[in-house]
């Protein structure tokens, strides 16, 4: 996580000089701000205006209606054409008219539109036609009118640093789940401020978080009419399918992106060791629905409109970043996203409204961090457990795991109570195991599974 940049004041602009359009203009003001995909930077631009100026406040020249490419004249538009044009109600211009339909009515299928020729006054009219393509756009434009209003975006204020993010309204009594990095990205909550789509401000309250999961409930008091979001079922969620992903980034809010889904139950490791925002394990729906600075926390929808992931990191193209996961400020989006899968987020987000602390799967084993080639277990601490010391774990209900980091984070994002089944190295052997799976708090630094 890297460090969020100070606002800076803006500069009063100079008279000969125009203000940057309102509407690329930050939540907060037209200040610039710099930080991560934790905690949103914000760089202030400008561009044209609708006066015709450009980003140098330079007006386009208009053309002359004389400088068409045959120079000045007498043709339409002040063309010279070089020839009289038939007038359209001539006999001549009939034909020409009528060949014109025939011709345009011959391509026409192809290209969805039919012409249509009207002898009187030798006009043509054309017909759009109707096209699944349209009828598509039509749905997605209603599936999100009725999403929107279950979007919230976030301000936060903490040790002179604004960060902004984006929420998820869960309920009708103001409860707002999003990620612990948005609220805390130093470490310490800030002063939370939400903004719902009909531009009304209000407070809200940190209700519980959890670094490990990445993921934290706030809540709204004295606010009436909300529309909660409605979610879906991850477990469902296929590689291919669509996906929307809404947010603020760059700070403008109510973005909407689209892509697919990419992969799913991929082991993801965010932040690090010594980051003051945390370690945390995700358990991801990958996306290349595009992501960036100020998307962490909203949501990632399938096509019918149902909350099926938070989206959470991005993958940097910045070879040199300490963190690869979208923590330099020069970090956007390259098509590598990812979202904390919603059945795994709400189950969190009942444990923190139920107790304010989370308690995640875990199949009671120590792991070596330092192991490559798979999951060394070095201690066994789970009663009944068929796990043994030294067992290299290689994979978990199919997926592949290449380190202790992956077989934590695939684990975190099972079913609590339920069972995994685990490919297991022991003495050269290849074993299927079946293990148990119970709830342990939470210990971001924690080298147990």
């Amino acid at each position: 996580m890297a460090a969020e940049h100070q606002l800076e004041e803006p500069q009063a602009p100079q008279r000969t000089q125009r203000l940057a359009p309102a509407w690329w203009s930050h939540p907060g003001g037209a200040a610039a701000q710099r930080g991560a995909i934790f905690g949103s930077p914000v760089h202030a631009e400008s561009g044209g205006d609708d006066e015709g100026h450009g980003p140098a406040g330079e007006q386009a020249a208009a053309q002359h209606p004389n400088d068409g490419p045959w120079g000045g004249g007498d043709g339409p538009g002040g063309r010279r054409l070089g020839r009289p044009v038939p007038a359209l109600t001539s006999s001549r211009g009939l034909m020409i008219i009528a060949l014109v339909v025939v011709v345009a009515s011959l391509i026409g299928g192809g290209l969805g539109v039919g012409v249509e020729g009207a002898a009187e006054g030798g006009r043509l009219t054309l017909h759009q036609a109707s096209s699944s393509a349209s009828k598509g756009a039509d749905r997605t434009a209603a599936v999100l009118s009725q999403v929107l209003p279950g979007v919230v975006y976030l301000q936060v204020d903490a040790g002179g640093r604004r960060t902004t993010g984006t929420g998820i309204l869960l309920d009708a009594n103001g409860h707002i789940l999003t990620n612990n990095h948005v609220i805390a990205p130093q470490g310490t909550p800030g002063a939370i401020t939400v903004t719902f789509s009909t531009g009304q401000h209000h407070p809200a309250i940190i209700v519980g978080r959890d670094v490990g999961s990445d993921l934290a409930v706030l809540r709204v008091a004295g606010v009436s009419g909300l529309s909660p979001a409605t979610f879906g079922d991850s477990d469902n969620v296929q590689v291919g399918e669509p996906v929307m992903a809404i947010g603020a980034p760059y700070g403008l809010r109510g973005t909407v992106t689209s892509g697919i889904v990419s992969a799913v139950d991929r082991p993801i490791v965010s932040g690090s060791l010594d980051s003051p925002a945390g370690h945390s394990y995700l358990d991801a729906l990958q996306t290349d629905a595009p992501i960036n600075p100020g998307n962490s926390g909203g949501p990632l929808l399938d096509a019918s409109g149902t909350v099926i992931g938070i989206n959470t990191v991005i993958r940097s193209s910045d070879p040199d970043s300490s963190d690869p996961y979208g923590s330099d400020s020069t970090s956007g989006s390259i098509g590598l996203g990812f979202a904390i899968p919603i059945d795994q987020a709400t189950a969190v987000a009942a444990q923190l409204i139920g107790g304010g602390r989370a308690t995640p799967p875990t199949i009671g084993v120590t792991l070596d961090r330092g192991f490559d080639g798979g999951a060394k277990i070095t201690d066994v601490h789970a009663a009944g457990s068929k796990l043994q010391v030294g067992d290299v774990i290689t994979a978990a209900d199919g997926v592949a795991v290449t380190d202790a980091d992956d077989l934590i984070a695939l684990i975190r994002g099972r079913r609590a109570n339920g069972t995994t089944e685990l490919t297991v190295l022991r003495n050269g052997a290849s074993l299927k195991i079946e293990a148990k799976l119970a709830s342990a708090p939470t210990d971001s630094t924690s080298t147990k599974a």
